[in-house]
């Protein structure tokens, strides 16, 4: 892998092996950069939704190119696949499924990653990334390894009571940072559990983290609860934490 093309979009796969998950294996997808070397280290951005984020969010191509035109430095996205019979019970807090598939990705997809790649191994320098209940996942990761991860980048988060619960038993959450985004057309959406006003469970999820210290970088857009309104807040979304300009 230390010859990757200046020019060329490289995505290479890889089943992550699991005690803690019933599959015993988990595909992920990872985009390395333009110039990928194995003796330099790079930011790490971890996505829920693997597949749909390179699929439907276009999230490799969009970040080559920012790298090559738009000169930021170079970053690796590994993306978690999800089967879709299982996302909700691996997603949502109260889920069957939810604590092995947190413990997966903090004690045995991380460990891996960083023995494969060249990615950075300090939570400064790992983005969590989540659409929807991948956003609520993101959190929960993050609530409950802050020493393993800080910074959440979130598409309309599906901030639910049982992950608003989780965020309320937490005092001091000052250490963490998040992007959010949220469509205005996203107030009655239908999931296969119940319809929802995804705005006001955005606003009352900002609302409790910053009372707890969280810095949270927030908008409300026209958009939908859909991958053509995702995809065109992730260049924004990214540079806040990678770009030339990043604050977070």
């Amino acid at each position: 892998m230390s010859d990757i093309s200046v020019t060329k979009r490289t995505i290479v796969r890889h089943e992550v092996p699991s005690q803690l998950l019933k599959e015993g294996v988990r595909t992920i997808r990872v985009y390395l950069p333009p110039g990928y070397q194995e003796l330099l280290s790079y930011p790490v951005v971890y996505c829920q939704d693997g597949e749909d984020f390179f699929n439907f969010g276009r999230v490799a191509t969009i970040s080559h190119r920012l790298i090559l035109e738009s000169d930021w430095d170079p970053f690796i996205i590994v993306g978690i696949d999800v089967d879709k019979h299982h996302r909700t019970s691996e997603y949502r807090t109260d889920g069957e499924r939810h604590s092995a598939y947190v413990r997966f990705v903090a004690e045995e997809l991380l460990p891996y990653v960083e023995n494969n790649f060249s990615v950075r191994r300090v939570p400064e320098e790992r983005l969590l990334a989540g659409d929807s209940l991948g956003g609520a996942v993101s959190l929960s990761l993050a609530l409950r390894y802050p020493q393993l991860f800080t910074r959440i980048l979130s598409l309309s988060g599906a901030y639910y009571d049982e992950i608003l619960r989780e965020m309320q038993s937490y005092q001091d959450l000052s250490a963490l940072s998040l992007w959010m985004t949220v469509g205005l057309r996203e107030t009655l959406y239908e999931t296969d559990h119940g319809t929802y006003n995804f705005v006001e469970l955005n606003r009352t999820a900002r609302t409790t983290l910053e009372a707890r210290g969280a810095y949270v970088d927030y908008r409300e857009k026209d958009g939908e609860h859909k991958w053509g309104f995702w995809q065109s807040e992730l260049p924004e979304a990214l540079g806040a934490f990678l770009g030339p300009d990043a604050h977070m």
